[in-house]
């Protein structure tokens, strides 16, 4: 299969200057891809064009991932309502070095090159910048974008001259690696397209020279309609110390049947055969949910690795499958213990339920195990009694404590 019927079929285009989307299939060209580190890790939103580009470079183009140290001092101002708070050095430095972390991660194995705009922008005096850059710049385009408008006009919160001038910034940022690395091509989420024709203009006026932009579409929840990648929670970051693993399996793994369909082809590098087979094999059995397990599979393991992925895949199934808890190991049982309440052994099971505020009272507790509600290791008790051993209780269908 082509790239361009690699990204067509797996949903990945959306808005591009190339004059068709074939033109990706011939010579390799060199591409760059930012992002900005106003977090000190990527989200699921992010990770949706990181793997778009995961196809091109398996098609033999040449990536450039960017850190926006500069534009992170800055912050894009595209889909803000209001202005944003600028970030220290100090916490930009960090999340720059997480971002990078997880690009490593990402594209392990592939050939790509990480920079930072922070680096060309640092020794750029103003002035040179205006008369360089801002003088072959249109304002009449740069007033024209939407958020602009959605800034400045009636019930508008206004814009800063930093924020206005966010998309010249990241324009400079393709025209300097076009000079210098001979990146044509730049590939960004749809809500950078403005921020991204910036530079194939600057390129075109000021070197005379032919590049492009390719978009991917924003993935959105067909159930709710918002972007993709936010839960009850807040966004679902790739950072295990900010969504653990074990929360980021099970996101996978709760998504509706119509979004999986869709998700398993942009977020996994399964080929189109074994895809068509797993919604086949899922639309024969939905009940089984075995294209969201093989979803949640397949992305955790991508970004926590192997070793993680095995593991939540073996508490998922002692708190859903019926798997023995004695089976798991010390590891997992520390994994297992950060997700649900868990106490001490050597007390009763309405000690445990109370103390970790699963019930309300020894009353409750009384009346919960006469009506069957109560199983330790997915045995029903008839009766209160002393935890002796590791156990899981259960109370309800999703109500779990771990004695251990």
């Amino acid at each position: 299969m082509t790239l361009s019927e690699e990204l067509s079929w797996r949903g990945f285009v959306n808005q591009t200057t190339l004059p068709n989307i074939e033109a990706l299939d011939h010579e390799p060209l060199t591409f760059y891809w930012g992002v900005d580190p106003s977090a000190d890790s990527m989200t699921i939103g992010n990770l949706a064009p990181a793997m778009m580009i995961r196809h091109f470079l398996d098609h033999g183009h040449r990536a450039i991932l960017l850190v926006g140290g500069a534009t992170g001092l800055i912050g894009d101002p595209d889909g803000k309502k209001s202005e944003r708070d600028l970030k220290s050095l100090d916490e930009i430095a960090r999340n720059k070095d997480a971002i990078a972390q997880q690009y490593r991660q990402i594209f392990a194995g592939k050939d790509f090159e990480i920079v930072d705009n922070y680096d060309w922008f640092k020794d750029l005096g103003y002035l040179q910048f205006l008369r360089d850059i801002g003088k072959h710049v249109s304002l009449t385009q740069m007033l024209d974008r939407d958020f602009v408008q959605n800034r400045i006009g009636e019930g508008g919160e206004g814009i800063s001259y930093a924020e206005f001038s966010y998309s010249l910034i990241q324009g400079y940022d393709f025209l300097h690696l076009f000079r210098t690395h001979g990146a044509t091509l730049q590939v960004a989420g749809a809500d950078q397209w403005g921020n991204s024709i910036a530079g194939v203009q600057l390129i075109r006026r000021l070197e005379g020279a032919e590049s492009h932009v390719f978009t991917a579409p924003l993935i959105i929840n067909k159930q709710t309609g918002v972007k993709f990648g936010k839960s009850e929670g807040g966004a679902i970051w790739l950072d295990p110390n900010q969504t653990s693993p074990y929360k980021f399996y099970q996101f996978w793994l709760n998504t509706d049947d119509d979004t999986a369909q869709d998700l398993i082809k942009i977020y996994t590098l399964l080929d189109r055969d074994t895809v068509i087979a797993a919604i086949e094999n899922h639309q024969a059995n939905p009940g089984a949910r075995s294209l969201q397990k093989i979803l949640a599979r397949e992305v955790t393991e991508l970004v926590h690795g192997l070793e993680r992925r095995e593991s939540v895949e073996r508490v998922t199934e002692v708190l859903f499958g019926g798997r023995d808890v004695h089976e798991l190991p010390e590891s997992d049982l520390d994994a297992l213990a950060l997700e649900i309440p868990a106490t001490p052994l050597g007390q009763s099971v309405s000690t445990a339920l109370v103390s970790t505020a699963t019930a309300s009272s020894n009353a409750e507790v009384r009346r919960l195990i006469a009506s069957g509600a109560i199983s330790i290791n997915g045995q029903k008790i008839t009766e209160d009694r002393q935890i002796t051993d590791t156990s899981l209780v259960k109370k309800g269908k999703n109500n779990f404590v771990l004695v251990r």
